[in-house]
């Protein structure tokens, strides 16, 4: 798998959540693979429509905060691209993992897990790089 279409993905996912756009987020979750989903606080996940089901609550809770990730890291793993980041939750620091496999020649997310960060790096700039 590409590790550029991925990390494209990857970016596809905070989008979504950004802009708390519930369908995106339902095209971007694969149909035919194994899924899990591992929200702070909160059980696993592996049902699809648990996982978008969660998603959708998220998006129309009018006091969801907004999200920012940073210092993406893409790990291929031969079928699968493993995604890790650091994502910011209302100053809140966490370290996620979003896994990606392709899916009828698309890349879809199989995997996203997230938890506090107690000792989160600093963003790194893509000019820094």
């Amino acid at each position: 798998m590409d590790i550029e279409q991925a990390l494209f993905a990857n970016d596809t996912f905070y989008l979504s959540f950004t802009q708390k756009d519930a369908e995106a987020m339902d095209r971007l979750w694969a149909r035919s693979h194994p899924l899990v989903c591992i929200h702070p606080d909160r059980h696993v996940l592996t049902k699809r429509e648990e996982i978008i089901s969660v998603w959708k609550s998220f998006f129309t809770n009018p006091l969801q905060p907004g999200i920012d990730f940073y210092n993406p890291v893409a790990n291929d793993l031969g079928t699968t691209v493993l995604v890790t980041c650091y994502e910011e939750v209302s100053g809140t620091v966490l370290v996620a993992t979003n896994g990606f496999v392709e899916e009828d020649n698309v890349i879809k997310m199989v995997h996203h897990q997230s938890a506090r960060c107690l000792t989160p790096p600093k963003p790194i700039s893509a000019s820094t790089k």
